[in-house]
């Protein structure tokens, strides 16, 4: 799971719904191959969080360049269809707990090295080894043997250090051949082939392991249509055609310019002069009377994408320990008043924990997310009460200051707590602090689903360990619900359970839900054809000039 910096919160889609892009579906030819000799595209981006290591990366920023160096095991198909074999020839089981993945010869890392089946096995051992630091460890938690690899800190960040685990590596983890290696899990688990085209999966070359996850992450060399050229900090990250790329999509311009800005408005006058080709989500200011249509006209993309606005609590803090506190402040949340005012009606008022569009997804969930003052004076009354000023924080290098302060407004004005919004420079300083437990009160925390299924919006932010389970919530009924939903054989009884751990989440309020996702992107008049992905990202390989 990747937590979002962009200006919409998050951006993502669902395996059932289709995001709407200017010019055709993709072929399997990867279209006309005349113009992609010297084509070359400037898009937005934002600096990544950490060094471009796929396993210790949970941000949009440095994800979105990931998924343009790398090809997993399976895609996630533009149009929302089911997820496809893309470096895999084949994933079969008969068990859903035993899984034999034979991935196709002849791939090539951008070092010009094979990308063979140990590539998989050491890259996912190296994640899942609690040592290694890697974010998106609890990815592998499915596979047999992973909490063999895990060992916990005794006293968080006091002196002491976590014991070293009892095992170097998954047990679940075979190989049985260079281009052949066998998965068995601790339980049945059904959904587990569709989340490996999440970039915690893919590969890592052998070059990874004999340097150290800074030195490589900042000259990442994947396996994807591009290959890494440069990075300067803050500034932009240039990509290339990987010429030597034999998948189906194949990169039809050369060049790709990141341009990582600081600010989402000066990316839109970059795309209104000309100076930019692309950007994903256009400034909230620009949404107003639907300014940014007729700006853009033919070149505006309106897209629908199942991901959510979300205000996290720092549970690690005292002062939001009593679960009254908080379901008070999320009743006192206007959001149908902050998606009509501030956003224009571009984004719909949340009422679910996990994005309505994803599978297994429960609609109306959310009793936390109804605006009731009576209720929330109520719960406040009864609860351990608030003392001093409640800040809620942002990133301020997006369009994000008019809806935080305007939910700061409306807890002001319901609960009479002296509540105000708060901007943090940049997302990389933003979440660097997140990470750190630093947080002195409620803060932004967008969601972006990884793979479609309900599990992505449980496991990652809910169970104790999760990959951005930031705010360090922990309800053991929740970790036991979700564990026996993981290890069910089939996605229903899996749903099922999810849904039981939901309501459980539900009376916790571990973070607020305050928006779905609707999309607003734009293109340059340089760019003829050009299609997002299932996150609503850039299909870089689509591009046509």
């Amino acid at each position: 799971m990747r937590v979002s910096k962009r200006t919409s919160g998050a951006v993502a889609l669902g395996a059932a719904v289709a995001l709407i892009a200017s010019g055709c579906s993709g072929s399997d030819d990867g279209g006309d191959a005349g113009n992609t000799a010297d084509g070359a595209i400037v898009i937005d981006g934002t600096q990544p969080e950490v060094p471009l290591v796929p396993a210790n990366t949970t941000e949009t920023g440095g994800g979105a360049i990931i998924d343009y160096l790398w090809t997993g095991l399976v895609e996630y198909p533009n149009n929302g269809g089911a997820p496809q074999n893309a470096v895999a020839e084949s994933i079969e089981t008969t068990d859903s707990k035993v899984y034999t993945i034979k991935i196709k010869k002849g791939l090539k890392f951008h070092d010009g090295s094979e990308v063979k089946a140990a590539n998989f096995t050491k890259a996912w051992n190296w994640a899942a080894y609690s040592p290694n630091g890697a974010q998106n460890s609890s990815f592998f938690a499915d596979i047999q043997g992973f909490a063999d690899v895990q060992s916990e800190d005794p006293d968080a960040d006091g002196p002491q250090k976590a014991p070293p685990p009892k095992a170097k590596e998954l047990t679940g983890l075979k190989v049985v051949d260079d281009y052949t290696f066998e998965v068995t899990l601790a339980a049945p688990t059904a959904v587990f082939p569709t989340k490996l085209g999440y970039s915690a999966f893919v590969p890592l070359p052998d070059v990874f392991f004999t340097q150290t996850p800074e030195e490589f992450g900042k000259k990442p060399v994947g396996n994807g249509p591009v290959k890494f050229v440069s990075w300067e900090d803050d500034v932009s990250i240039k990509l290339t055609r990987f010429d030597d790329y034999t998948l189906r999509d194949k990169m039809k311009i050369k060049d790709v310019d990141v341009k990582l800005y600081q600010e989402d408005t000066a990316a839109y006058n970059d795309l209104l002069a000309g100076n930019l080709d692309f950007q994903q989500q256009v400034p909230v200011s620009a949404l107003a009377g639907d300014k940014w249509k007729n700006d853009l006209g033919e070149r505006a993309i309106q897209s629908t994408t199942p991901s959510t606005g979300i205000i996290a609590f720092p549970m690690y803090d005292a002062k939001f320990k009593d679960p009254k506190l908080r379901k008070a402040i999320s009743l006192a949340v206007n959001r149908q008043e902050i998606t009509d005012k501030i956003f224009f009606g571009n984004r719909t008022p949340a009422d679910s924990w996990a994005n309505p569009l994803t599978p297994g997804a429960v609609a109306g969930n959310c009793t936390a997310c109804q605006f009731n003052a009576d209720e929330a004076k109520r719960l406040f009354a009864e609860s351990s009460g608030y003392q001093g000023e409640m800040v809620f924080y942002y990133n301020a290098d997006a369009s994000h200051k008019d809806w935080m302060e305007a939910v700061a407004q409306s807890v002001k004005n319901v609960l009479g707590i002296n509540a105000r919004a708060e901007g943090i420079p940049t997302f990389a300083v933003f979440r660097q602090q997140i990470n750190a437990h630093k947080m002195t009160g409620p803060y932004r925390a967008g969601w972006q689903q990884d793979y479609p299924d309900v599990e992505n919006w449980v496991n990652p932010l809910y169970v104790k360990g999760g990959s951005s389970n930031d705010g360090l919530y922990s309800n053991p009924q929740v970790d036991t619900l979700a564990k026996e939903a993981s290890g069910a054989a089939n996605l229903d009884e899996a749903h099922a359970k999810f849904a039981e751990a939901v309501k459980i989440i539900d009376a916790d309020v571990p973070s607020i839900p305050v928006y779905f996702q609707g999309q607003q992107s734009g293109h340059s008049d340089k760019i003829k054809k050009v299609e997002l992905t299932n996150v609503g990202e850039i299909d870089i390989t689509s591009v046509e000039l």
